[in-house]
């Protein structure tokens, strides 16, 4: 018999749900008082007072001297206890793998670079990431038992109900790899894998606490362009896990995609797009990698080369189109670009972007929407892949009341 549409819950799904609320709430705001968590949440006196207590049995959170006196009974103020669990986050790049040790509070304790195997088959590439979240719990001295486990950002597109990589650009020979289970089995630890773009919007949310409530698009501009949505602190990803794919929506023109179709956004705005535009303007050669001369080019732009700046803002220009589209079909009035694509040159990039959306978005004045730099730098994705176990865990989720 078919399920219905919706499902019932159950009091140990409220009280699961409750709890995370509650967390979350502390988390936000750093320091918070049971009064101002019964206020925020809704919550009634006595549910708030049994869930602190146990969040305080739990080890995960702890009282924290008083507030300001008002006038009467100086308020006690509670904090997420930071060292009480930390998460490993991996963010695979065609070139490098990134590693960070995130504590609950969304503090980064370590930090972890390395680069692709050369020899990129599956196998050497999981090899590489195992050892990398090895040595990031060796060298943080935290007991086994203290690290939920490993998040897992790569470039989409994924089948999440396998835990594949499809087909990832610029890893030539990958095809319905099953690197979650692979990574898992070697590292010794839980292993939740997302798009890169997603994992760094959860990040994003999470290192941002207050700043990142509510709804927003995160752009993350790296190897490629993707986008992770965010709608009511809930994470948006679509019937595939796939939500977000900006990179091969027609942004209008014929150039070719890696992707096989012409006329993506991707075959304009990727690094490697960005440099061959640069090349051909400036008569450069191809000598050296992609990812030297696109360093180079932004070095360049933020010294004010006259074809870097243009390169890049036509570059842009485009995304910025993308994105009013996008903006106007989820009705978010935020957008935040982050990935190491905009180091040295995230302001020109973002003053671009937000002009274009800004001319071109629907009801401006019902709707100003605002275009920020975020807040997590160009490690976002490991940061974001680290926030996928602390999210998983600890944030409240629909899915915790609907048993998904």
């Amino acid at each position: 018999m078919a399920k219905a549409s919706w499902q019932g819950t159950n009091l140990p799904r409220v009280g699961g749900f409750n709890r995370a609320v509650v967390l979350d709430t502390i988390r936000q705001h750093g320091e918070v008082s049971r009064v101002e968590l019964a206020q925020r949440t809704g919550l009634t006196a006595q549910t708030m007072s049994n869930i602190v207590r146990a969040l305080i049995d739990d080890g995960l959170v702890t009282e924290n001297g008083h507030a300001p006196s008002t006038g009467g009974k100086r308020r006690v103020l509670l904090k997420v206890v930071p060292d009480a669990y930390s998460a490993i986050g991996l963010h695979l790049d065609p070139e490098r793998i990134t590693g960070v040790l995130l504590d609950l509070a969304g503090g980064v304790r370590l930090r972890s670079r390395r680069r692709v195997p050369d020899d990129a088959s599956p196998e050497a590439v999981a090899v590489a990431l195992a050892r990398t979240s090895q040595q990031l719990v060796r060298r943080s001295g935290i007991a086994d038992g203290r690290v939920l486990g490993v998040g897992l950002a790569v470039p989409g597109p994924l089948d999440a109900a396998h835990r594949r990589v499809l087909a990832p650009p610029n890893l030539a020979g990958w095809t319905e790899v099953a690197l979650a289970d692979i990574v898992e089995e070697r590292a010794g630890l839980p292993v939740v894998m997302d798009n890169d773009a997603t994992a760094a919007a959860i990040g994003e949310r999470w290192a941002g606490c207050a700043d990142r409530a509510g709804s927003f698009v995160y752009v993350y501009l790296g190897s490629g362009v993707g986008v992770g949505v965010v709608l009511g602190d809930q994470v948006h990803r679509g019937v595939s896990n796939n939500a977000g794919e900006i990179g091969h929506v027609h942004s209008g023109g014929g150039r070719e995609c890696h992707c096989g179709k012409r006329g993506c956004l991707e075959a304009y705005c990727s690094m490697r797009a960005i440099v061959a535009d640069w090349r051909a303007a400036s008569r450069q050669s191809d000598g050296e990698s992609v990812a030297a001369a696109y360093e180079r080019l932004c070095r360049l732009a933020a010294d004010g080369d006259a074809t870097a700046v243009r390169v890049l803002r036509v570059a842009a220009t485009r995304l910025g189109h993308a994105l009013a589209s996008v903006v106007s079909v989820l009705d978010v009035d935020r957008v935040v670009l982050g990935g190491p694509a905009l180091r040295h040159v995230a302001e020109l990039v973002r003053s671009r972007v937000a002009k274009v959306v800004e001319a071109q978005v629907w009801a401006p004045k019902i709707r100003p929407v605002r275009v920020e730099t975020a807040l997590i730098g160009e490690d976002a994705g490991a940061v974001g892949a680290a926030s996928l176990v602390l999210d998983h865990a600890y944030s409240p989720r629909l899915g915790t009341l609907l048993g998904s």
